[in-house]
């Protein structure tokens, strides 16, 4: 009778830990929501490949983390941040979406992070370019993965102007990501000892941009540098070839042009841009296994905004995994206190204003005759080490750096 007791208090005791063990997840399952655009100007760098990209991620992992199921939402935010807010706040609330990744478009992701905050959830954006995500706007509660209008400026900057390409002019998108892209690369190219000779700004998703890249042309700067992304990218770039700008004697930059702009618009028309990326499928075994299993998913080679929501996720994953609890700060902190290791990232670390540091890398898009095949798009020029890309810790004005 007393084994028998003691068996019945031992089982007991088991189901009162394990229950413990399982309240720590809330809800009993891990919710995902990839917040992006799935139909506008950035779709092909985001849009369906962000959340395939989550998807086999989660699939890798094997469905369940810390014994629970993980489940994924996606939505299409429009590229409207009152659409994207709305999303969020009706996932937080009614949905019990523990992390919003993705979400593209800075104007969207700024709120975006803030409303993370307010709900003490996680973020972890990786379409977004705005530095003032870790910066001004910066927050406990969000990661910033992938890039920054810091760093694609800063590698990109600093390199053209030592090649003597001093004189710019910037034909730039006009809202927060376009604005932020377009400072940190002119303080750049004067802190390097170039000048900026001009700036236009112009609507987001434009069609028409004759009227900008005459301004540019008339400048006679040596370097016109496009402040958008996606398809405000490629639509300037077709038009600026249209017009001679390249045959003139001007430098053509995209600050921000993903691998899917450059497939898009073709080798021979891109060939010789200088390109800033934090991933390409062809530089080792590991990123060329985790991209050819993508582009038999997707039908693209990823773009590193793609790329960087699967190693996003996957730290996500393990940071829960080791202290089997999905509280926000928590699995903040846990995720800050873990190196990033893996094909998109070698020694990656979290700081404390949410920036995810790690190498970037300087291309140059190859001629027709150097390309050996239909995605076999760039040379590598330079690496550049993650402390030397990204903004400096204490010059980004995030309150959390000063409170740390």
């Amino acid at each position: 009778m007393q084994k028998l007791i003691a068996a019945v208090a031992a089982g007991f005791a088991i189901a009162a830990t394990c229950g413990t063990a399982q309240a720590q997840i809330s809800d009993n399952v891990v919710k995902l929501g990839v917040l992006t655009d799935m139909s506008s100007l950035y779709a092909d760098a985001t849009g369906k490949g962000s959340l395939a990209a989550v998807e086999m991620a989660v699939a890798d992992y094997g469905g369940k983390v810390a014994g629970v199921p993980i489940q994924i939402v996606s939505a299409d935010h429009q590229n409207k941040p009152d659409v994207g807010v709305n999303i969020a706040r009706n996932w937080y609330d009614n949905e019990k979406v523990d992390a919003v990744l993705d979400v593209p478009t800075s104007s969207v992701a700024l709120p975006i992070s803030a409303l993370t905050r307010e709900k003490n959830k996680i973020n972890i954006n990786s379409g977004g370019g705005s530095s003032d995500i870790t910066g001004i706007a910066c927050s406990p509660n969000t990661v910033h993965w992938t890039y920054d209008t810091y760093a694609l400026s800063n590698v990109a900057g600093k390199a053209m102007v030592k090649r003597g390409e001093d004189t710019w002019f910037f034909v730039t998108a006009d809202y927060a990501f376009g604005m932020a892209l377009q400072r940190d690369a002119a303080n750049v190219v004067k802190e390097s000892g170039g000048k900026v000779l001009g700036e236009v700004r112009h609507p987001l998703n434009s069609s028409d941009f004759s009227s900008f890249l005459l301004q540019a042309q008339a400048s006679k700067a040596k370097v016109v540098a496009l402040a958008n992304a996606g398809g405000d990218t490629t639509n300037a770039l077709k038009q600026a070839a249209e017009f001679g700008l390249v045959q003139g004697g001007q430098k053509m930059i995209a600050l921000l042009q993903e691998i899917t702009d450059t497939h898009s618009l073709g080798i021979k028309a891109t060939q010789g841009l200088i390109v800033t990326d934090a991933f390409y499928w062809d530089m080792n075994d590991e990123t060329r296994a985790f991209s050819k299993r993508f582009n038999e998913k997707v039908g693209h080679m990823p773009t590193m905004i793609q790329a960087g929501l699967y190693s996003a996720t996957m730290h996500y994953l393990k940071a829960i995994e080791a202290i089997k609890t999905d509280e926000a700060p928590k699995v903040m902190e846990q995720m800050r206190n873990t190196p990033v290791n893996d094909f998109f990232a070698k020694n990656g670390k979290i700081r404390i204003d949410g920036r995810m540091v790690h190498d970037m890398y300087l291309f140059e898009v190859k001629k027709p005759e150097e390309s050996k095949g239909e995605w076999d798009l760039y040379k590598l020029i330079a690496t550049v080490p993650g402390d030397e890309a990204f903004r400096p810790l204490d010059k980004g004005g995030c309150p959390l750096v000063k409170s740390n």
